[in-house]
């Protein structure tokens, strides 16, 4: 079966793998997408070699249908449309025993840690399993965990029906946070450098602003000099952390959303004069899952306009390469249309 590795040296190869069956406990999945995100694009920088194993199969934003149940695994059966919640803890640490199983201090964050979902078929823990609707297509669930995500981050913000949210970053995780924060009732406004970006952004029906104007007076003016109640840290970018309290109200909320590869400064003097929130916000639990599957079902989640393309397996380094130099906003790996051309020969 073909395979998808990191091979290091900002390299992804595609190999031939050798399937093995679901062991106990287990399901075998038949893996139809797979979604390229910021984590895969940070592996594939080097940035994680400390803890990805080369060369490792990798990917963890997925769809597919089983294709094999193993022993003890009640309740599923051949053919189901799943996707899968990537994260295997460990239940005996000190946040797993405090209710927070989902940031184990042992985690297992499947595709990063373990094996992932960039090959044509997947075995998986039958626990990890999130069943979908049927009338939810393949392709649309798989962003069900990057939905997610943004459904934990508008969650830990407690952001009110009402309320105003600045994004700053308009990626994929930004558009979906402000997608979350608008089905809940928040009034958003996302901030984009690029401007093929804030285009496609705009034609969502969301303000977006130019970081390069004076973005503080305008979130001002749009508050009548309050701030905003909660401000999502999405793009990475050290500039913007040190200045994305600016734009919170008094005892307003900062999220940081974007993983920092390095330490960044923040201005502590404004946290301090403003009695801010300052929070982390870094996977999701399983309601978080199963709200992001009902949002993708109602067609709540501009699924269509986030996905730029859909390639093969094969063109997995050219799909990384053009996320690397922003030239798309989610490209999703078709991973079992090289099996399918290959059988059809």
């Amino acid at each position: 079966m073909p395979a998808a590795q990191y091979a290091g040296n900002r390299t992804m190869t595609v190999v031939d793998a050798e399937p093995s069956p679901p062991g106990p406990g287990q399901v075998q999945i038949n893996v139809a997408y797979n979604g390229i995100c910021g984590t895969d694009l940070h592996i594939l920088s080097g940035h994680m070699d400390a803890r990805v194993a080369v060369p490792a199969v990798i990917g963890h934003e997925m769809s597919g249908t089983l294709a094999a149940i193993g022993d003890g695994v009640e309740g599923w059966a051949v053919g189901d449309p799943v996707t899968v919640m990537p994260l295997a803890w460990d239940g005996t640490c000190p946040a797993c025993l405090a209710g927070n199983s989902h940031i184990c201090q042992n985690l297992d964050f499947v595709g990063i840690d373990s094996p992932g979902a960039l090959q044509t078929r997947w075995n998986v823990d039958a626990d990890l399993l999130v069943r979908l609707p049927a009338t939810l297509s393949l392709q649309h669930a798989a962003l069900v965990e990057p939905t997610a995500v943004a459904v934990h981050d508008v969650r830990r913000s407690e952001l009110e029906a009402g309320q105003k949210a600045v994004v700053i970053g308009g990626g994929p995780i930004g558009v979906l946070i402000a997608a979350v924060a608008r089905a809940f009732g928040g009034e958003v406004v996302v901030i984009e450098l690029d401007p093929k970006r804030r285009k496609a952004i705009a034609e969502l029906g969301y303000t977006v602003l130019d970081p390069r104007d004076d973005t503080v007076a305008w979130v001002e003016e749009w508050t009548g000099g309050a701030g905003a109640d909660v401000v999502f840290e999405v793009s990475g970018a050290a500039a913007a952390v040190l200045g994305a309290v600016d734009y919170a109200k008094v005892r307003g909320t900062l999220v940081v959303v974007a993983i920092h590869p390095e330490p960044r400064p923040v201005n502590l003097q404004r946290v301090f004069w403003r009695e801010l929130r300052l929070l982390g916000a870094r996977v999701y639990q399983r309601d978080d899952f199963d709200t992001a599957v009902a949002l993708l079902a109602t067609g709540a989640i501009p699924a269509d306009a986030l996905i730029t393309r859909t390639v093969p397996l094969h063109a997995v380094q050219a799909a990384f390469d053009d996320l690397t130099g922003g030239q798309a906003m989610k490209i999703l790996i078709d991973v079992q249309a090289d099996r399918a051309s290959k059988d059809s020969e």
